[in-house]
């Protein structure tokens, strides 16, 4: 049986399932669904956050304004589309 038709069967079996049932499968799969992700829980992108405004703050990177960046990514839609 390919994965498709096992999400298949397993979409349909959930959506028909009692409460008792769902609540158990959810049980048994609670942590190995995502939980809501809080960046700032997580100490290497907080670093990443720290080490970056330090180079804009000491001048080592250029920062850019939201119309450069919007300019930015129009030319580059532009591009990827061939016109």
């Amino acid at each position: 049986m390919t994965t498709t038709a096992i999400r298949a069967r397993l979409y349909d079996y959930i959506r028909d399932a009692d409460d008792k049932k769902v609540e158990a499968l959810y049980l048994i799969l609670e942590d190995q669904i995502v939980q809501d992700y809080d960046w700032s829980q997580d100490e290497s992108f907080v670093a990443e956050l720290d080490e970056r405004y330090k180079r804009y703050e000491d001048g080592t990177d250029k920062g850019v304004t939201f119309e450069e960046l919007e300019a930015s990514i129009e030319l580059r839609k532009k591009q990827r589309s061939g016109l």
